[in-house]
Parts: structure tokens; C-alpha cells; sequence
């Protein structure tokens, strides 16, 4: 007779999988970023469709580290179409949704507007702990729920897991006319020889793919796209793209993701973006072409 079922097997191995990244988060600081003195960007132009970046703090970061939303404007036309940056520092896929960021995303959008969302780093962690700051989601993709501590490290709410909430965002912003581009999260500066390696493709990055393929919206994944590029500069010209151990990005290093994520955007069919870029976009080859 069999030890494990199949069920407490997954879970199991799901466990092993939260703990192995709960270990290799902790090289660098993941800040809760209060920014409630910070100005909220808003669209310049009301009327043209509006390009909303969702995230934590590998879109959007304070000097002297910087994320890759932030250098996204470039990119587009500015005549054709906003794009604004709402992501923060320190929040999951939980998070966003519970200090009611998404909520405020989801009153401005308009048919015809696009939201990239991009979680998964801070969504590791026992979910019970109090220095998990009320973060961490259950991880997988299921439908499965829990009580869990919330920021304050006294009350309780329930949880999902990642893939529900990454569902939710999709199918939010679906419903009031807009497309949705779901994201991988960028990969950490962690070599296996001469290769990143790339953990998160068999959890974060699988979830957030199957988020997309269950709600009808697109998914690129720069997970992949970027470790490929760090790959193909080498070790010694990647390190000053990082401005801490393993996780977040100098302006340097935002730059680089940032044209991988436009290279990513290039390669679905169609690109909702197509219309919008800049001649700087426009110059940005195909990811995979190069």
C-alpha cells in the first residue's frame, strides 16, 4: 500500500518546491515599498488606450536599482497610447489585490485599453509566518483555499493560490473590454556553469502560462527571454545589470529586460501592441531572431 496518494504527493513536492525559493529569496531584501507619499501615475491622455504595467518591484523600483516598467515609455508612441506604471515594491499576487491596488487599476480601465501583469517573487513563503509580511499565495494553481495571516501578523484572511489570483487579474480586466498580457517573472542572476537557471519554469512561470491558456488572454514569457539574453552576454558583462545578489536590476539591467520584453511582445500572434510602438519599439527585433 502506497505511503502518499497521488493528491498528497503533489502537494508534498509543491512544499519542497515554496521552501527550496523560500531559501533562495532570502539573499536579497524584499522591502514592503510604502508609497503612500509617492505620486500615482495616471494617464496622459484620457482618451487614447492606456497600456497599465502590474507588478512588484523587478517592474518598479527606487534608485539606485530600477525595474523594467520604468523603462518601458520609450518604447511607444506617446501620441498613440499611455503607459503607466502601477506596480510596487514588496507586493504578490495576493497583495495587490488585498491593499486594493487592483481595484483602482480596474476603475480606470476602458475597452481597448492592455494590462501586463507580472507576479511571483514575493508569492513564496509559509504563508502563516509573520515576517512573510502576509504575502505568500498557496502555491500552485488550483482552487484550493486557506486562512492566513494577513501584513498586520494578527488577523486572518483567505487565500488562494497563485494561479487563482493570476486568473482573476485576467479575467477582471477581460471583462471590462481590456487584453491581457500575462507575464512571467523575470529570472534570478543564478549560473549553473554558463547557463541561468531557471527554477521558476516548472512553478511560477507554469501557473502563470496556464492562467493565461484557461481565461483566453496572452502570455510571453520573459522568464525565458531574459536568461537567454544574460546568457548570451556572459557572466562578467551581466554583473553590472544587477544591483544586489540575485534579483533586482541596476538601470542598466532595466534597460536590458525592458527591450527583452519588447523583443517577447514581438513574438505573439497577434501583438496587441503592434500599432503603439515608437520607432525605438519598431527597431526591436523578435525575440528568438537575433
Amino acid at each position: 500500500m502506497p505511503i502518499f496518494n497521488s493528491a498528497s504527493l503533489r502537494f508534498l513536492i509543491l512544499c519542497v518546491l515554496s521552501a527550496c525559493m523560500v531559501l533562495h529569496a532570502a539573499d536579497d531584501p524584499r522591502p514592503v515599498v510604502d508609497d503612500s507619499k509617492a505620486p500615482v501615475e495616471k494617464p496622459a491622455d484620457p482618451k487614447l488606450p492606456t497600456l497599465f504595467l502590474v507588478g512588484d518591484s523587478t517592474m518598479k523600483s527606487n534608485l539606485p536599482l530600477r525595474g523594467w516598467a520604468s523603462e518601458m515609455p520609450p518604447y511607444f508612441d506617446a501620441g498613440k497610447i499611455n503607459v503607466v506604471n502601477r506596480a510596487i515594491g514588496g507586493r504578490s499576487s495576493r497583495t495587490f489585490i488585498t491593499e486594493g491596488r487592483w481595484d483602482k487599476v480596474l476603475a480606470e480601465l476602458k475597452p481597448g485599453d492592455i494590462v501586463m501583469v507580472q507576479f511571483g517573487h514575493n508569492d513564496a513563503g509559509d504563508y502563516h509566518d509573520p515576517k512573510a509580511k502576509g504575502r505568500p499565495s498557496i502555491a500552485g494553481d488550483g482552487e484550493q483555499t486557506d486562512q492566513a495571516l494577513n501584513a498586520d501578523g494578527k488577523t486572518t484572511e483567505t487565500i488562494h493560490t497563485f494561479g487563482w489570483y493570476m486568473r482573476k487579474y485576467s479575467s477582471d480586466a477581460q471583462a471590462r473590454g481590456a487584453k491581457v498580457i500575462l507575464c512571467s517573472m523575470v529570472p534570478h542572476k543564478v549560473w549553473n556553469g554558463d547557463k541561468i537557471s531557471r527554477g521558476e519554469q516548472a512553478t511560477f512561470v507554469k501557473w502563470t502560462a496556464e492562467a493565461a491558456s484557461s481565461t483566453g488572454a496572452q502570455f510571453i514569457d520573459i522568464n525565458q527571454v531574459i536568461a537567454e539574453g544574460l546568457e548570451k552576454l556572459g557572466k562578467a558583462k551581466v554583473e553590472p545589470l544587477f544591483g544586489d545578489a540575485r534579483t533586482h536590476s541596476t538601470p542598466a539591467g532595466a534597460k536590458f529586460n525592458a527591450r527583452c520584453v519588447i523583443s517577447a511582445l514581438k513574438m505573439l500572434k497577434p501583438d496587441p501592441l503592434a500599432d503603439y510602438f515608437s520607432a525605438s519599439g519598431k527597431a526591436v527585433e523578435p525575440a528568438g531572431t537575433d
